[in-house]
């Protein structure tokens, strides 16, 4: 079943992963967040779900698997969008996009891509 608060959860998720690829979270990351955020519905939200995360320290990995999992789950989405703007501006924030901060959007994009396809593939078959 479809959650807009469980996805919002995820894309609080994924932000922390971004501000986490290098290793640690910049001030400059920090910002680009609050920035993005301020204005958005769910934005509080998104805050608190990458505030939890800064606080327990999960591994990234373990995190991405979950987010993606439930993305796929939840299907496609219009917020995904503005989730990758912000993840991009996160990325952006702190001396440029690195390469793991590329690696991570990069397959956010191509995973869900591919899953979708995969549906859509399955559908029109049946």
């Amino acid at each position: 079943m479809k959650s807009i608060e469980k996805l919002y959860d995820a894309f609080g998720e994924l932000i922390y992963v971004i501000a986490m690829a290098d290793g640690e979270i910049q001030q400059e990351e920090l910002k680009a967040i609050e920035e993005r955020l301020t204005n958005h519905p769910w934005g509080e939200a998104i805050q608190w779900s990458f505030n939890y995360e800064v606080n327990k320290n999960h591994s990234i990995e373990d995190l991405y698997d979950k987010v993606i999992n439930y993305c796929e789950m939840h299907g496609p989405e219009p917020e995904y969008k503005f989730l990758m703007e912000v993840i991009e501006d996160v990325a952006k924030a702190s001396s440029g996009i690195n390469a793991e901060e590329q690696k991570v959007m990069d397959d956010f994009v191509h995973d869900l891509t591919e899953k979708f396809k995969r549906d859509i593939e399955r559908i029109n078959q049946g």
